[in-house]
């Protein structure tokens, strides 16, 4: 009868294969620029497709000199920018949804977003107060 002897394959060999195998079948970073006309940070992809946002947007980078946001590492998996003079890293998959940082920081910049002034929302909130304010939610009333 055969006996049947198992290959002994390290960690880090199965993780590289996988590695190489994302790279091959996911868009991952290839380059990342800062453009200080804009203020915008772009990540160029492997199938040629590019992201932009705004660099004050990202945790860390606010009030960073165009030198300082220049100077962008892409990470060796392709999911990952690095600041080093800045000491800031960022998640390319979190970016693509919208999520530019921490929770505490999510939620600082909605509270900024929220706070901010225009004659837009000046004119609606008139609007609202003269019809009594801001409508109330409605209640269900459970049936007996």
């Amino acid at each position: 009868m055969a006996k049947f002897i198992e290959p002994k394959v390290d960690e880090y060999t199965i993780a590289t294969i996988r590695g190489e195998l994302n790279q091959l079948t996911h868009p991952v970073a290839i380059a990342a620029t800062y453009q200080s006309e804009t203020g915008l940070i772009e990540i160029i992809f492997s199938n040629q497709t590019r992201f932009c946002f705004p660099a004050h947007l990202g945790q860390g980078l606010a009030g960073a000199t165009a030198e300082d946001l220049a100077d962008i590492e892409i990470t060796p998996s392709g999911t990952g920018l690095h600041w080093e003079a800045l000491d800031v890293d960022l998640y390319i998959p979190a970016l693509l949804e919208g999520t530019f940082g921490s929770r505490q920081w999510m939620t600082a910049l909605a509270k900024k977003g929220g706070a901010a002034k225009s004659a837009a929302k000046t004119q609606s909130s008139r609007q609202n107060g003269k019809k009594g304010g801001r409508p109330r939610k409605a209640t269900l009333k459970a049936s007996s």
